[in-house]
């Protein structure tokens, strides 16, 4: 019987019929499932062996190093061996910081310290004094104004001082500080320096710290102890730089004497061996440790300038530079301040003294919409380093620089990139710093220095050829050729800021004493004539240039600035001549103009197509600026920018199309269209009833109107508007309106109007009227009607949002114009300009009853002295010429704004403008006439009649041929390019033989008309391709003659027959 339990029970059996047979897969899914066991197992038994070696490790240095702690802490003679132990069984902590307290009170005796060196163990004893430095130099940079940092110090001054230890160990000294000193340097001593400083809380208690003096002398120790050539001598410094010179007010946080200390030690004159890029990139993480860096070199090496060497300049300067270029533009401005602002800051501060939005001191109406520029950063400062930073524009600073740099030439051109880049990061100053280069006359040797030294032989400007110059300009090999040439369109630019035309064109009148004492221009004519056309030859290519987006981005070879900022600079020194030029001309014939390089006829199409183009979507919800303008379309930029670069004509053309074009997009080119709106205006009360019938269509004042005029007896009169009837009205309005009698206006010495300054003009009843005005102005240019009136150059400027300044004070007020020249270069030997007595404000006359406003804040306090005079002249010009008419004249450029786009406009300079709006003051041209007539009827050219007709014209003297054109077109003025752009053409017509009838005329049409029959009523009939006036078939010269007079000084209106 066989067992059921126990070694030899029975097999078990399966009877169920279900395999037990495993599968392939499956056999090698175990398999690899235990082999992973194995070794899980195996790992976790190595690893517990390491864990268990580790242990033991840490045990017995455990052991080890409370031993050598306890060996420390007994003492020992030999000091190798105790400070074995030290370095050992160092792990930090209160307990060792009290160990190597007590180590560096022992070795601060210098004896003790170095007399391991002269034992067997002089190796070992290097290796254990090096570590050990670095321990104090930790300790200090935790705790550097611990009871024991003083003997930390001690301790290391010996270590890193070579002349100590030259002293007392002869043949071993040097080189001993040199391995102890790169071995700090590769530890980073000077940031453990930097730390320690930073420790001390506040400048305050820096000063009276008794650790401050021997870090700053630790800090210096490196410097001296290689020589220049070393490369460890290069890492010192470098290091030196961006840890110790980034330090927040330094000179603050040192005692005096220290600061005199480092001040005297500080190698200024190895500036020149520093990686300038190397020391900027280093700070790249940290913008405010470069305005550290920046206010600590001013602190310390402004005072070094005078004395400074070629080299030493040099870097010192370039330093500077590069510390600004490395910082975001305008960082140093509050955050509302306007860092892309590029005049007009001196007026800013006028504006803000003035009654802020009253009286603004750009009162010309902007074309731009509100900027949504990024704000540049803004770095809140301190007020100490801020101050330090103020150094960097001083009229001192600057001073010094200039004087320094005058005895070392290889020195002068980097002033030029220090001032760009000065006036970059600091706009605001920018009219401060250049007002003192051209204060005191030292402008006047610079302009003159900068011109001949470096501008005139400068390649720039020379090609005439844009894509050519576009591949000089980005030469780098041109980059030193670029700062001097900024700089000097800066400076010359804010010269003629004050500059009266007198003195711009003293140098054509032998002015010779004037030019020994810095007054008058610094350029000759000849020399501006040159230079001019060099500006020229760079702002022409700029706008030209084809790939526009690369003027933002790409940058001048030499100098921090995009191609967009040097085409902005170019063009407004480039404007200023050309105002002196548009004045009083000086440049030969086409000097101006860029036509050899362009094809006219394309340039028109091309600016019509472009403009057209900005005119979708319409209407607009933005208005663009110059700067976008050129971005957007090349030729409009031209245009808009520098457009006296394309002949007058030709802009009149484009200016008369794209009136043309904006009236077929709103439907007003249809000659049968019926008016839109009609007015009844009394002959005795043209302005008023015109302002009250139409002041309120606003840009709707563009479609047709239909003028019925009343007679002083209260009847209307016969005429029927086809144009002429309201050519009359506009031109009788505006007789009106301009009346200076009406309190509007007021006329220079040479009966030039300008919008009356008085309270009276500001209230909002007249500015309403001076909205009319604008308006009424705007449709006669709109319709090619011109107004005979004359305005004063400097308001004409301000229709171009142009500023104006001290030459445009002249027309205005003479005497006050004399009187700030005689300030300027008021240089009296006995007295000084304080002597004057004269302050910050200006003074109205309101009524009988004068009252003083401030030009600056606080300007009633503020003395006009001889280093700020500069900007009183500023000043006072400004508020006389912008502030003072800024209400007024807004919103008439408002009025002018809804019917013309004000970027047309900016085509024409002032007297251009004054052509367009009056027509030219030229002899009326009986022959260019009778060349562009046209003959009606039985007339021709061969006529006895038409041929006693132009013996007759040509009798008349000036004032009768301009009755004469009055009466046949509603103008007494010539057309802006003669009477080939009469349209239609003037035209005679004959009408009988009647010698009893006057000649009668058409002014819709230009149309002469003698006839028994009035015709000079226009119905509506299909527009006539020529202006006819009918003249009868007289039968002699002297009842031609009598009739004809009699016809155009009856001054008659539409009832003459």
């Amino acid at each position: 019987m066989q067992p059921f339990f126990g070694p030899n029970r029975p097999r078990q059996i399966n009877l169920g019929g279900t395999s037990t047979t495993a599968s392939h897969a499956s056999i090698l899914d175990g398999v690899k499932a235990r082999r992973s066991e194995r070794q899980d197992a195996a790992r976790r038994a190595e690893s517990a062996l390491r864990i268990q070696a580790w242990y033991r490790g840490r045990s017995q240095g455990r052991q080890v190093r409370e031993h050598l702690r306890a060996q420390f802490d007994a003492g020992s003679s030999n000091f190798v061996y105790w400070t074995r132990c030290l370095t050992v069984a160092w792990v930090g902590g209160p307990a060792d910081e009290e160990r190597l307290a007590k180590w560096s009170l022992t070795m601060g005796q210098i004896d003790t310290l170095l007399a391991p060196f002269l034992g067997s163990e002089r190796e070992a004893w290097l290796v254990l004094v090096r570590q050990v430095a670095t321990l104090l130099l930790r300790s200090l940079a935790q705790a550097p104004t611990s009871p024991y940092s003083i003997n930390h110090l001690v301790v290391l001054d010996v270590l890193l001082a070579s002349q100590t230890l030259e002293q007392r160990l002869p043949s071993l000294g040097n080189a001993l500080c040199a391995s102890i000193t790169s071995y700090l340097l590769s530890r980073g001593i000077f940031s453990s320096i930097a730390r320690a400083l930073f420790q001390i809380a506040s400048p305050l208690e820096a000063k009276s710290s008794p650790s401050i003096p021997p870090l700053i002398s630790l800090a210096l120790a490196p410097l001296a102890t290689f020589p220049t050539s070393s490369p460890f001598y290069l890492q010192a410094l470098q290091d030196f730089t961006l840890s110790i010179l980034t330090i927040k007010l330094l000179p603050n946080r040192l005692p005096i004497p220290t600061v005199t200390y480092l001040s005297g030690h500080l190698p200024f004159s190895s500036l020149t061996l520093l990686d300038v890029d190397y020391v900027v990139i280093g700070l790249s993480t940290s913008p405010e440790s470069r305005l550290h860096l920046l206010a600590n070199l001013i602190a310390f090496g402004s005072a070094r300038v005078p004395s400074a060497n070629a080299p030493t300049l040099a870097m010192y300067l370039h330093f500077l530079t590069a510390l600004m270029d490395s910082l975001p533009p305008g960082c140093l401005e509050p955050n509302n301040a306007n860092a892309k602002k590029q005049a007009g800051n001196w007026a800013e501060d006028s504006a803000s003294a003035s009654g802020g939005s009253d009286d603004e001191s750009h009162p010309t109406r902007s074309t731009e919409a509100p900027s949504r520029r990024k704000q540049p950063d803004f770095f809140s400062l301190d007020s100490k380093t801020q101050l330090r930073l103020h150094t960097l524009w001083s009229s001192a600073h600057i001073s010094s620089l200039l004087t320094a740099t005058s005895r070392h030439p290889k020195a002068r051109s980097r002033i030029f990139s220090f001032l760009i880049s000065l006036c970059a990061v600091w706009p605001s100053k920018r009219d401060r710093v250049m007002a003192n280069l051209n204060g005191g006359g030292a402008g006047f040797g610079l302009i003159k220095e900068v011109y001949r030294g470096w501008v005139r032989s400068s390649p720039l400007g020379k090609e005439e050829d844009a894509k050519q110059a576009v591949e000089i300009f980005t030469n780098p090999t041109h980059a030193v050729v670029w700062p001097p040439f900024l700089f000097l369109t800066e400076l010359y630019n804010h010269a003629l800021l004050t500059m009266g035309d007198e003195e711009f064109f003293s140098s054509s009148l032998g002015a010779t004493r004037s030019q020994r004492v810095g007054v008058g221009n610094s350029l000759t004519l000849d020399e501006l004539t040159s230079f001019s056309r060099q500006l020229l030859n760079i702002a022409f290519p700029l706008y030209w240039h084809e790939d526009q987006a690369n003027l933002k981005d790409a940058m001048v070879p030499g100098v921090r600035m995009n191609w967009e900022g040097v085409r902005d600079r170019v063009t407004r020194c480039l404007q200023a001549i050309h105002a002196r030029d548009s004045r009083r001309p000086f440049t030969p014939p086409d000097h101006w103009l860029v036509t050899s390089q362009i094809d006219v006829s394309s340039f028109v199409t091309a600016a019509v197509a472009e403009e057209q183009e900005l005119d979708r979507p319409a209407p607009r919800s933005r208005v663009l600026s110059k700067r976008k303008m050129a971005f957007i379309s090349p030729r409009l930029g031209v245009l808009n920018n520098i457009p006296f670069a394309i002949p007058f004509s030709v802009r009149v053309q484009i200016f008369r199309q794209f009136i043309a074009n904006d009236a077929h997009r709103l439907g007003l080119d249809d000659w049968y269209a019926r008016p839109k709106h009609k007015a009844t205006i009394r002959r005795s009360s043209v302005a008023q009833d015109g302002f009250d019938q139409l002041g309120s269509l606003g840009a709707a004042l563009k479609d047709k109107i239909s003028i019925t005029f009343v007679d002083a007896f209260g009847n209307e009169e016969a005429g029927i508007d086809g144009g002429g009837v309201f050519k009359e009205f506009l031109t009788s309005l505006t007789k009106e309106a301009f009346d200076t009698d009406r309190g509007l206006w007021l006329a220079t010495a040479r009966q030039e109007l300008y919008p009356n300054p008085h309270s009276y003009a500001k209230e909002p009843h007249q500015l309403n009227w001076y909205r009319f005005i604008g308006r009424v102005l705007g449709k006669a240019l709109y319709e090619g009607i011109l107004i005979d009136v004359g305005f004063a150059s400097f308001f004409l400027g301000k229709w171009l949002g142009r500023q104006s300044y001290l030459d445009d004070l002249q027309s205005l007020d003479p005497e006050l114009y004399q009187g700030l020249v005689f300030l300027k270069h008021y240089d009296s030997q006995v007295e000084k300009v304080e002597d004057l007595s004269l302050n910050f404000t200006v003074t109205n006359d309101e009524f009988g009853v004068p009252k003083s406003i401030d030009l600056l804040p606080n300007g009633s306090n503020i003395a006009v002295t001889k280093e700020n005079r500069i900007q009183y002249i500023y000043l006072v010009a400004n508020y006389r010429l912008n502030v003072q008419i800024k209400k007024q004249s807004e919103a008439l450029f408002e009025g002018v704004a809804e019917m013309i786009d004000p970027k047309w406009l900016r085509m024409f300079n002032q007297q251009e403008l004054q052509i367009l709006i009056g027509g030219v003051e030229d002899p009326v041209d009986v022959d260019d006439l009778m060349r562009n007539c046209v003959y009606g009827g039985v007339y021709d050219e061969s006529h006895a009649t038409i041929q006693l007709f132009w013996k007759v014209m040509r009798t008349l003297n000036q004032k009768e041929r301009q009755s004469f054109l009055r009466f046949v077109t509603s103008c007494s003025r010539p057309p802006l390019l003669g009477f080939q752009e009469l349209n239609p053409r003037f035209s005679i017509r004959d009408a009988g033989l009647d010698d009893s009838r006057l000649p009668t005329s058409s002014t819709c049409v230009n149309l002469l008309k003698v006839s028994p029959v009035f015709l000079g009523l226009r119905v509506f009939l299909p527009k006539p391709k020529a202006s006819i006036p009918q003249l009868p078939q007289y039968s002699n010269e002297a009842v031609l003659r009598q009739k004809l007079m009699q016809a155009i000084s009856s001054n008659a209106g539409f009832d003459l027959s």
